[in-house]
């Protein structure tokens, strides 16, 4: 038995505004220790990208947002290991 299309909507949305909330600690901590245009960069665009995707679900478009948070987030923290010093 499987979710309903509105409970993936939800379930959706309620995972990309848990990573969006880890995305934002990561960025603080990160500024924290290294202070680089980067760092705001790679984590304003995980930002952005949890933004999209919870635009995405509330639309109806879950599969498609949810593989675009899965390898959003997978390239941003590649990006962090390794382009930030």
């Amino acid at each position: 038995m499987g979710l309903t299309p509105r409970q993936a909507r939800r379930v959706r949305v309620v995972l990309a505004s848990v990573m969006m909330a880890a995305m934002a600690v990561l960025l603080v901590v990160r500024l924290a220790t290294r202070h680089s245009v980067l760092v705001v960069g790679v984590y304003g665009a995980a930002l952005i990208l949890c933004g999209i995707v919870i635009e995405l679900a509330r639309n109806g478009r879950t599969r498609l947002g949810t593989w675009l948070l899965g390898l959003g987030l997978a390239a941003a923290i590649a990006a962090d290991w390794l382009l930030l010093p």
